[in-house]
């Protein structure tokens, strides 16, 4: 496996923000880290995305990288920010086949058999599972992952602390997305203390459940 996707297995979770105002980059970062988690994926929903890849990556201490990739530009855009890992909602082979040829680590979202073996056929070990939550959870990732023993997965949409631990229970489960440690209204509003506890809770959550 990947060094990158080894560390997100290390971490059990990936904090995935979506940040309107870069500025407020630094000081998230700060947050995470004091609340024991070093990683965030920056998604490219708003226009702040790369200068906030860039603040974050300026620590090195952070693991960090886009989400919501749709492009090749923006593969390219977020790895010249310093995004150490890119994440898409769907697969995309143009996106993943870039990826894969410059050895850019990539979790690629699935929710189907089809989509699972599409990535096999990427040579790709870790897949995003998404969005996991309205697709049926857990029942649904255990049913059509046990075909693929060789696959991870990174569930995402509609993890909480409520669910956290029975999908990283699931040894298929590599780590979980989630991103009710780092809402939006918290970040604009700059309580990083209040996203620190929260960071610090899941983190704790995710270590009793493993």
């Amino acid at each position: 496996m990947n060094k990158i996707l080894s560390k997100i297995h290390n971490l059990l979770i990936v904090p995935v923000v979506t940040i309107h105002d870069a500025k407020n980059a630094s000081r998230l970062a700060n947050a995470l880290l004091a609340g024991g988690l070093p990683c965030a994926e920056i998604t490219f929903r708003t226009e702040a995305a790369v200068d906030a890849i860039k603040e974050i990556a300026k620590q090195e201490e952070m693991l960090v990288g886009a989400g919501t990739v749709l492009t090749i530009n923006q593969v390219k855009a977020a790895v010249d920010a310093g995004a150490q890992f890119i994440v898409s909602p769907g697969f995309n082979p143009k996106i993943v086949g870039y990826c894969k040829k410059n050895e850019i680590p990539i979790t690629p979202g699935i929710c189907n058999p089809t989509d699972i073996e599409m990535a096999l056929d990427f040579e790709l070990d870790v897949v995003k599972f998404f969005p996991a939550e309205a697709f049926g959870g857990l029942k649904t990732l255990k049913a059509i992952s046990a075909p693929y023993g060789m696959m991870k997965f990174i569930p995402t949409g509609g993890i909480n602390t409520g669910n956290l631990p029975d999908y990283l229970q699931f040894p298929s489960v590599l780590a979980c997305g989630g991103s009710w440690m780092v809402k939006s209204h918290l970040i604009s509003a700059g309580r990083f203390d209040e996203i620190e506890k929260l960071t610090r809770e899941a983190v704790n959550i995710a270590k009793e459940a493993k």
